[in-house]
């Protein structure tokens, strides 16, 4: 191997942690050769997992869950390879500490948002099953996505604090995730288990509420929102700027055979429109 190919190796083993994965779109713009990939893969530098998808092998120390899991692979697409796409909606919504409403089945999905999800991660063989969704939901596709913090492991090692265990994952908020989750009524999720969730959101930021709302595009998330929200009646209610959201004009039916709500208009299940809703309607 020449010179300038042993530097681009050492380049390439300097930026990929052990585990990590790159694609022939990331070796490219790195102006490494298909014929130097091969060489790599022959001398163990490098691990095919998926057509135009390799993965630096992972140390001994690194547990099977490491190995299976959907994490890294979902890291070395954000951070190494520089996909946009965020996790979102439900997944997000579990991450940030309502892991109770999750893996209904057995089925663990990790929901992705945006553009830019490279079609390797859809297929790769994980722990979890990756989930697509599109980006149109609000007007400005960032707001409400935070880079958030998430050990992959416990290990107090101060050397692995620094490394790539602690990357955070470019994730939903979670006044924007439930808007996520929102948006999946009435095909993709209950209006129980979103009943519960809206319980426990007991701590959301009424200004990036009122922000998110605001940048909303669809009238059914916005109005489904504010049924739960009067329903629940948190602190933070109260807070939000109604002014800046526009809730669209005329009934929409979304449940059959429910019941039209009197203030949002929109058909949910009974149980969602209080009693003294009912008695003035």
């Amino acid at each position: 191997m020449s010179g300038q190919s042993t530097q681009k190796l050492k380049n390439l083993i300097q930026s990929v942690p052990p585990g990590f994965l790159v694609d022939s779109a990331w070796t490219a713009r790195h102006a490494i050769s298909r014929q130097s990939v091969s060489a790599y893969i022959k001398q163990g530098w490098l691990e095919r997992i998926a057509k135009g998808v390799y993965r630096r092998p992972f140390s001994a120390r690194e547990t099977s869950e490491a190995r299976t899991g959907w994490k890294i692979p979902l890291l070395s697409a954000q951070w190494i390879m520089g996909h946009e796409f965020h996790v979102g909606g439900l997944t997000a919504v579990g991450l940030r500490g309502h892991s109770h409403y999750l893996q209904l089945g057995g089925d663990t999905r990790v929901y992705l948002y945006g553009s830019d999800i490279p079609d390797w991660l859809m297929t790769l063989a994980t722990d979890a099953r990756f989930v697509r969704r599109g980006h149109g939901l609000f007007l400005e596709e960032t707001g409400g996505i935070e880079n958030s913090e998430f050990s992959l492991s416990d290990d107090p090692d101060e050397e692995r604090a620094m490394s790539p265990w602690r990357w955070p994952i470019k994730m939903s908020s979670a006044e924007r995730a439930i808007l996520e989750v929102l948006d999946e009524l009435p095909k993709n999720e209950s209006f129980h288990s979103i009943d519960m969730m809206f319980q426990g959101m007991v701590n959301l930021r009424p200004k990036l509420l009122t922000a998110l709302l605001a940048q909303c595009r669809s009238v059914k998330v916005k109005r489904l929102f504010f049924v739960y929200a009067d329903k629940h009646a948190h602190a933070w209610l109260k807070h939000i700027d109604r002014s800046q959201i526009d809730m669209g004009s005329g009934d929409r039916a979304l449940v059959p055979g429910g019941r039209l709500h009197p203030i949002y208009r929109i058909t949910v299940p009974a149980d969602l429109v209080q009693q003294e809703h009912t008695d003035g309607a």
